[in-house]
């Protein structure tokens, strides 16, 4: 590292330089990403669901309708006129004369063309089905918002509503897009006047938006080459923007801080980069990289939405990293003491010791006990507010209630007998039992409404069998319901199961199977790490722990939030579903609990340069929590304002990210950073830096101590 500083301040404008025009470059093509990434994302690729939809697409060529034109009709749909011919025909077909007419439709059929079958039209019969198909190689999302723009809204004496998968999708793109722009424009000028207080000039206060900025653009590189061999989800884009700009404002408070530090103490301008290279820097690398294996947990789980979201969490902290070890420490050389110009808090900038945390810390220890009794109280509280907390999926209901594609999706909800267009899709191959009894099993079960066989034609491999329900498919209740058809185990050969609700399931299903794996990797590769970095058992494991009481307090408010609707009048209206979105609790724990590791590092690595200093245990956690308590504090605040303002977005997922990762750093810094460490530390005493005796010679001989 000190050989890395000195070349660093050697060749300060090469470094920088070099760095900024790499980024540069990389935004040619990295804003690109933008018109790649999907909304979509949530289905498990490699279950028995994709695995019918493969077989229906290739080998029946059925695929689901890419929208749906819901036709609200002045009257019934079956009205005829004087010659006995439907009334309202003439203005259906040439509504799909039209949609047929335009590039990129494969296919338009309307409920009068299909035989005018009850499950196309609502229980009242004023609305009515219109499917249209794309061409295979069509650009499903610019079609899409043709015919949304072109369709939606009065026809004639009808009013169309668009809804369907790729409506959804787009509308999400659409929310997102706008969202980021209005969260943008309320928490950047927040940030930078926090920032210009927290860092007391005008000068020092741009270098995170540096750091940030550097960090944002090399990721969205990453994403568009990513996106380019394979669907990438665009919600990459928030995270990156979020984890960017906040790790920035993190790493570069520390940096600045301690090259501050280090001037104080007469340092030069070349040895005070060297030392703060050395030991923020190297707090910095650490601290990233814990937050970055973190966010590599995400690709155990098969949905692209999570891999993607590992990707980009991925990226953007490790170019967050890079800016603060080698631009950030460039332009510190360069700039000296200039980097505290144009001040606006007018007092001296270089940190000081014996303050408000010191005095904090002493308290805190001569009361330990009390301390954790009563703050694991407090958060015992926030974490049974999860009790009972049912886990779900995304739907159309992630949007403002009244979006046009979420009103279009109510109506099919609230005023269709069934689900027409997600059934459950059956695949019957051979066996002892008829396809008539199979079917006879699978209508038993309860909310399935109707159940209509297709035998295997010649030539074909499956029989068919498609049964509509009168329950909501992605929901907790289709997710039992498929799980009952599939435990009917029927005598046949194979049985596989469907269709929006298997979907659902199947989805569900892979995040919990997949989950003991994901947290065995993030405790075994948090646990080794902590260890190289302070050379202990004990304060990885109460890491370890102390993260999860906090995530367990975070998911509690957000369940009292998001699954039962409290605090609208604060964050925004939503829908409320009674349920918990699984893949995006899982970003947010997996992102909180990376931020946690992050403050973590910060603290610990000042009380052990202090122990290693030859402070007592007591003293190094007075002193070092003085030392960054500050930072700690700066830094949250700054974070979670940051994510904060993906609150304001549409999409309910979003503004749940945000909320819950704002929630979660913030009870870290304050609750268990400020208190439950110094108290848990207290008691530990000496076994805060035992361990057994060959690990302690591995950890001496890497030369990690400071």
């Amino acid at each position: 590292m000190r050989r890395f500083a000195l070349w660093i301040v050697r060749f300060r404008k090469l470094a920088l330089a070099g760095f900024v025009t790499l980024i540069a470059l990389s935004a040619v093509w990295g804003f690109q990403a933008f018109g790649q990434l999907q909304a979509g994302g949530y289905n498990d690729l490699g279950a028995d669901s994709a695995v019918v939809g493969d077989i229906l697409e290739e080998e029946y060529d059925e695929d689901a309708s890419e929208l749906v034109l819901l036709v609200e009709l002045p009257g019934d749909a079956d009205e005829t006129g004087p010659n006995g011919f439907p009334t309202h025909f003439p203005l259906v077909q040439d509504l799909t004369d039209e949609v047929a007419s335009i590039r990129g439709v494969n296919s338009v059929l309307n409920y009068y063309m299909l035989g005018s079958p009850d499950t196309l039209r609502s229980i009242d019969g004023t609305i009515i089905y219109v499917l249209v198909d794309f061409e295979e190689d069509a650009s499903a999302g610019s079609l899409t918002e043709s015919i949304v723009d072109q369709f939606s809204g009065p026809y004639r004496d009808a009013t169309i509503f668009v809804a369907g998968y790729q409506a959804v999708m787009q509308g999400i793109n659409h929310e997102i897009e706008s969202d980021l722009l209005l969260a943008e424009a309320i928490v950047v000028p927040l940030v930078l006047i926090l920032l210009v207080f927290v860092f007391g000039s005008l000068v020092s206060a741009g270098l995170p938006i540096l750091v940030g900025g550097l960090a944002i653009v090399g990721s969205f590189f990453v994403m568009f080459v990513v996106s380019s061999f394979t669907d990438t989800s665009i919600f990459a884009v928030n995270l990156i923007t979020g984890l960017g700009l906040g790790l920035g404002i993190d790493y570069s408070l520390l940096v600045v801080n301690r090259f501050r530090e280090e001037r104080g103490q007469g340092k030069s301008v070349e040895q005070a980069v060297v030392n703060t290279l050395q030991t923020a820097g190297k707090t910095v690398m650490f601290s990233g990289l814990t937050v970055a294996v973190v966010m590599v947990s995400m690709v155990f789980f098969p949905q692209y939405f999570l891999q993607s979201l590992a990707v980009a969490g991925f990226s953007a902290v490790t170019l967050a990293v890079l800016g603060a070890i080698i631009a950030l420490p460039a332009v510190l050389a360069i700039l000296g003491d200039r980097v505290n110009a144009v001040r606006i808090i007018r007092r001296d900038l270089t940190p000081t010791t014996g303050g408000g945390w010191e005095r904090f810390a002493r308290a805190i220890m001569r009361r330990p006990i009390i301390v954790i009794v009563v703050t694991f109280l407090a958060l015992g509280g926030a974490t049974t507010l999860a009790n009972g907390v049912t886990f779900g999926q995304v739907d159309d209901r992630i949007l403002p209630s009244d979006a046009p594609v979420a009103v279009a999706s109510d109506l099919i909800r609230d005023r269709f007998d069934g689900r027409a267009l997600d059934p459950v899709r059956i695949l019957v191959r051979e066996g002892d039992v008829s396809l008539e009894d199979v079917a006879a099993l699978v209508e038993g079960v309860e909310g399935i409404t109707s159940v209509t066989t297709i035998p295997a034609a010649e030539g074909e491999t499956y029989s068919r069998i498609l049964a509509l329900s009168d329950i909501e498919p992605r929901s907790p209740e289709g997710y039992a319901q498929i799980l009952e058809i599939r435990g009917l185990n029927p005598d046949v050969d194979e049985f596989l199961v469907g269709g929006s609700a298997a979907y659902y399931t199947d989805s569900q299903l892979g995040i919990e199977n997949n989950l003991p794996f994901a947290a065995l990797w993030i405790v075994l590769s948090t646990f080794i790490l902590l260890f190289l970095f302070t050379g202990s058992i004990l304060l990885p494991l109460k890491a370890i722990v102390l993260n999860v009481v906090s995530l367990g307090a975070t998911l509690g408010i957000i369940t009292y939030v998001f699954a039962e609707g409290h605090l609208q009048w604060l964050i925004g209206q939503f829908s409320v579903t009674g349920t918990i979105d699984t893949s995006s609790l899982v970003m947010i724990a997996v992102v909180a609990f990376g931020l946690s590791m992050d403050y973590e590092l910060f603290l610990l690595s000042r009380i052990k340069e202090k122990h290693d200093q030859g402070l007592s245990t007591e003293d190094a956690i007075a002193s070092g929590l003085d030392a960054s308590g500050r930072i700690i504090t700066a830094a949250a605040l700054v974070l979670a304002l940051t994510f904060s303002g993906f609150i304001s977005s549409g999409v309910s997922i979003i503004k749940m990210l945000g909320l819950g990762i704002a929630v979660a750093i913030l009870v870290d810094a304050t609750i268990v950073r400020a208190l439950m460490v110094p108290a848990l530390m207290k008691l530990f005493g000496k076994a805060n830096w035992w361990a057994p005796a060959p690990l302690a010679r591995l950890h001496a001989k890497l030369g990690l101590s400071h």
